[in-house]
């Protein structure tokens, strides 16, 4: 009996975690995490543990096949240095906290898959 009462008094906090997350992902443009929190009395430390804890279900809840095919593989000549010139004039672009300088050497399959991956991430 117990144990069935400690598993739905889990869930239940994941749920209510798992709102304040979402409401802190949502805070207005410009807002810090911290000013968030303390709006919302609690503490920096308590909304990144939270977190953790619900990225941590979410990962336990999800399908084995599924999480192995989220890992992408990177193309050598992104680990490559020495093929990108330093001077390199481009473009900057920044989505979802990411930023990608793409110049005219970049190969269009590569940032199709970078654009792809970083507007799913979070």
């Amino acid at each position: 009996m117990s144990s069935t009462t400690s598993m739905i008094a889990t869930r239940y906090r994941l749920q209510e975690w798992a709102e304040q997350v979402r409401a802190c992902q949502n805070r207005p443009d410009g807002m810090k995490v911290i000013d968030w929190c303390a709006q919302n009395n609690i503490t920096k430390a308590d909304y990144y543990y939270r977190l953790r804890k619900v990225r941590e279900a979410c990962l336990e809840s999800m399908p084995k096949d599924m999480v192995s095919t989220s890992i992408v593989p990177v193309p050598a000549e992104v680990m490559n240095p020495k093929s990108a010139p330093s001077t390199s004039t481009g473009l900057d672009i920044s989505v979802n906290g990411f930023s990608i300088h793409v110049t005219e050497a970049t190969s269009l399959d590569l940032l199709s898959t970078i654009l792809q991956v970083i507007s799913h991430a979070q």
